[in-house]
């Protein structure tokens, strides 16, 4: 058992397997499994070709044994910072096969979270592209590489640079003889590390077991009707849990349907894909299909394949659920959720009260959830408190963070959500947040890393961070900032500072106001909650100006 793991209580364990919800099926199992039955099946399409089950389950094995004859081993943990190619999905499955965990970067993350992933997870080695959009990714694994004492290779699709490998070249060699048999996964060992959105300053790595992350997938895709019929159109990161597996790629995968890779969001793009390759279901967030509600491109196509569209990372109002079903013929699917466990979805035949207002169920009868007030006293139905849950799919604590765990989740093991909700039965109604986030389009913003960055800027006296209201995003991030005596401070100097830091891009303020001081609690806490009503009018009364 991977050190620094905490396992399941045995009697917990035991009742999972015994109800059927541990299959003791490993992720590389599920594909393999698949693979066997619908070997000509077309599994994953991209912008250059077509590829099978048989032919991705052959490819993602042969690179597992490529992988064990470059010394990666069983345990080993690995940062997988991939664009959705077929190299990420190759990649994923054939460390999977070995027993190697993958650490699931996302392409926008930079240098700070990057050598916190490195450093955090103690990982051996780390998958990147050359370059993307100017950004050179083996500069910075290079200019990382003294921070992360157990980093041994870095692994490049593309052209890598003096002392890297190419990943490219390993996936096209022949197969080695390398058997494989002795690095078969333990269905109940780490499977993948996922990263919390975190309220500290940088995120937690949460360990998904094989067992309980096939359940998810399993699970999420029978709520989402998944079938070797369904065609999956994957916008959003495949290395976000929302597209991975909730029901994502491991969804389509386990029920034998096809996913659809896209370049980009962009309305002409999504839209001529579905019409081309009869998607019938479309993993989305709130900008997205704000975007796309609002573009005439829809009409230009035949949508008469697209039966979902699902919206998770942020809840979609029910005026915009309406209008996805007045637009394209085709039924909204609200998924809400965690990274740690938890996943709840509206069901497609579900009454409409529900479909449109509710954040749906959990999909396993298995989940525990409890609404608890501040006290932490169980509250009845129709009260707000925050949510906790335990169950055969969620966490009982993050990697190798004994302090963390201690806050994160009661002493009878339930997983603190950290949001504001009430229950009716077990549908969920989301009201908000306890955890100090900015929630931009499903990307998460920890306050207080970005408020750190800020306050190493030498004009800034004191700053905190707050969500404002926006009607693309739901919630971009205002900087409120107390300058030092006789300093001012502009908004392009601050952006310019940070980018300095190499955060990621979706984490810069996106406006600055200036005050002489914040409002204060009688304890001296900064009410936070004065801050977003005072820039909510202030953008009130600026659009009404305008």
């Amino acid at each position: 058992m991977l050190q620094g793991f905490i396992p399941w209580p045995p009697e917990l364990a035991a009742r999972y397997r015994e109800r059927g919800w541990w299959q003791d099926l490993t992720l590389s199992g599920l594909l393999a499994k698949t693979a066997r039955r619908l070997p000509e099946k077309t599994a994953l399409v991209h912008d250059h070709g077509r590829i099978s089950y048989g032919r991705l389950q052959a490819d993602s094995e042969a690179l597992a044994g490529r992988f064990l004859e470059a010394g990666l081993r069983p345990h080993d943990r690995v940062v997988l910072q991939l664009p959705n190619i077929p190299e990420f999905v190759v990649s994923y499955f054939a460390l999977v096969r070995i027993g190697c965990i993958p650490v699931m970067a996302l392409r926008a993350h930079r240098h700070s979270e990057v050598g916190h992933f490195l450093r955090a997870s103690a990982a051996a080695a780390y998958i990147i592209p050359d370059v993307i959009n100017g950004f050179d990714y083996r500069l910075m694994a290079e200019q990382l590489r003294g921070q992360a004492p157990a980093l041994r290779q870095v692994l490049v699709v593309g052209e890598p640079l003096p002392g890297q490998v190419s990943l490219s070249e390993m996936i096209a060699r022949p197969a080695p003889a390398v058997p494989l048999a002795a690095a078969e996964p333990d269905p109940d060992e780490v499977a993948t590390m996922l990263l919390s959105g975190g309220t500290t300053a940088l995120s937690k790595l949460i360990p998904r077991t094989h067992n309980d992350y096939v359940l998810n997938a399993r699970l999420c895709g029978a709520a989402a009707g998944f079938s070797e019929d369904t065609v999956l159109l994957a916008i959003l990161p495949l290395g976000h849990n929302y597209n991975l597996a909730s029901p994502g790629m491991l969804g389509a995968f386990y029920y034998g349907g096809t996913v659809v890779l896209a370049r980009s969001g962009e309305a002409g793009e999504v839209f001529g894909l579905v019409e081309r390759e009869r998607v019938s279901v479309i993993a989305a967030v709130v900008p997205l299909i704000s975007n796309w509600l609002n573009s005439d491109l829809p009409g230009q196509h035949d949508l008469t394949s697209l039966k979902v569209i699902q919206n998770g990372g942020a809840r979609l109002a029910p005026e915009l659920r309406s209008r996805l079903r007045l637009a394209y013929g085709c039924t909204p699917q609200e998924i809400y959720g965690t990274a740690e466990g938890l996943i709840n979805m509206t069901r497609l035949d579900d009454p409409d009260d529900l479909l449109l207002h509710s954040s749906g169920t959990p999909v396993c009868p298995d989940d525990e959830i409890k609404v608890l007030d501040e006290d932490g006293r169980e509250l009845p139905d129709g009260a707000s408190g925050e949510l906790v849950v335990r169950g055969p799919y969620t966490i009982r604590g993050y990697y190798d963070a004994a302090e963390i765990n201690k806050t994160a989740f009661t002493d009878d093991g339930y997983y603190r959500m950290g949001d504001i909700v009430r229950k009716e039965g077990r549908t969920i109604y989301t009201e908000g947040r306890k955890k100090d986030l900015i929630n931009r389009g499903g990307e998460k913003i920890s306050c207080e890393e970005v408020e750190n960055l800020i306050f190493a800027h030498p004009k800034v006296k004191a700053v905190t961070l707050v969500a404002m209201p926006d009607d693309i995003f739901g919630e971009k991030a205002c900087a409120f900032v107390i300058p030092k005596d006789g300093e001012t401070l502009g908004f392009a100097e601050l952006i310019a500072f940070l980018k300095r830091q190499q955060i990621a891009s979706f984490k810069l303020p996106e406006r600055l106001e200036l005050v002489a001081e914040f409002p204060l609690s009688p304890v001296g806490k900064i009410l936070k909650r004065n801050l977003r009503e005072a820039i909510a009018e202030r953008l009130t009364a600026e659009r009404a100006a305008s």
